[in-house]
């Protein structure tokens, strides 16, 4: 399989917190696992099944214990075993957050 990605993905265990932006919802908690997480997007695999091309609100705890409040784009979903396996990509990240995340990847490739 080609390749499509435009930044080496990182895995990185967390939980999000989802409210799903264009309809009029209450936010809720849903327990994810987060499979991996680039400067650009994050791959998790969902019990609950989102839309393609919708956009959810989202509080990602990286390994610093920091918070980072982000918008996911859904761009994939795949059904799995007892779930959804799911890809987006950050909508309107800060600079500062997406530089956390690239600093983790350049400390995490140092340790290689």
């Amino acid at each position: 399989m080609e390749e499509r990605r435009k930044n080496r993905r990182i895995a990185l265990a967390s939980t999000l917190v989802i409210k799903r932006m264009d309809r009029n919802e209450e936010p809720r908690q849903v327990d994810i696992e987060v499979t991996d997480v680039s400067k650009t997007g994050i791959g998790f695999n969902c019990p609950v099944q989102l839309e393609i091309g919708s956009v959810y609100e989202s509080y990602l705890t990286i390994w610093t214990q920091e918070i980072l409040h982000a918008f996911l784009e859904i761009i994939r979903v795949e059904k799995k075993d007892g779930g959804f396996e799911c890809g987006s990509i950050f909508i309107g990240m800060s600079e500062q957050d997406a530089s956390r995340i690239a600093t983790y990847d350049t400390i995490d490739n140092m340790s290689e």
